[in-house]
C-alpha cells in the first residue's frame, strides 16, 4: 500500500512538472510573438543589387512604425526610424553602456520641448547591408528606454521608398 502512495505522489509530481514546462513555453512563445509584432525587423537582411548598392527592406510594425536593430559602432541596438529627427538621438543610458562620450552641449527643439544634449560623431552606424561612417548623433540623457532614433543624418544619405507597409532603404553604389 505504501508503494502505491509513493508511485501515485511521483505520478503527481510528474504531471505538475510537465504542466510548468508546457505553461513556461506558452508565456516564452507568447513573448516572442509580441517582440516580433513591436519589432519585425530584428535582423533585416542584407541584400545588395546587381548594380552594387545596398538595399534594405523594412516593415511597419502594427502601431505604423518602422523599427529595426542595427549596429552602433559594432554593439547592437534597436533603431526607430524618425524622418523628423534631424540626427541620430541615443538615450543617455544607452550611450554610456556604448561607451560614447559627451561631447559639445547644444539645445535641441523636441516634441516636449527644448532640451539639452550632447554632440557626438559615431564611427559607424550598419542597418542591414547598409554601412555609413562618422554620422551625427546627439546624446540624450532625458530620453527614456533603450531604442535609438535613426535620424536624417543617416537617412539623408540614403532614397527611401514605401509602398503599402514596406519601407524600402537603399544606398547608392559609389561612383567609379
Amino acid at each position: 500500500m505504501k508503494s502505491l502512495r509513493s508511485g501515485n505522489k511521483i505520478s503527481q509530481i510528474m504531471v505538475s512538472l510537465a504542466w510548468i514546462g508546457f505553461l513556461a513555453m506558452l508565456v516564452i512563445g507568447f513573448d516572442r510573438y509580441l517582440d516580433k509584432r513591436t519589432n519585425p525587423n530584428e535582423r533585416p537582411e542584407a541584400v545588395y543589387t546587381a548594380d552594387g548598392s545596398a538595399e534594405v527592406t523594412l516593415i511597419q510594425n502594427r502601431q505604423g512604425h518602422y523599427i529595426a536593430d542595427g549596429k552602433i559602432n559594432g554593439h547592437w541596438t534597436t533603431f526607430i526610424l524618425d524622418t523628423g529627427a534631424t540626427k541620430l538621438s541615443i538615450p543617455g543610458k544607452l550611450a554610456k553602456a556604448l561607451n560614447l562620450t559627451e561631447g559639445r552641449a547644444e539645445r535641441a527643439r523636441t516634441a516636449n520641448g527644448d532640451i539639452v544634449v550632447y554632440r557626438v560623431t559615431l564611427d559607424t552606424v550598419k542597418l542591414g547591408s547598409i554601412e555609413l561612417r562618422n554620422i551625427a548623433a546627439h546624446i540624450n540623457p532625458h530620453m527614456e528606454g533603450d531604442q535609438v532614433l535613426l535620424g536624417m543624418s543617416f537617412l539623408k544619405h540614403l532614397d527611401l521608398l514605401q509602398k503599402d507597409k514596406q519601407l524600402t532603404l537603399q544606398l547608392k553604389a559609389p561612383v567609379r
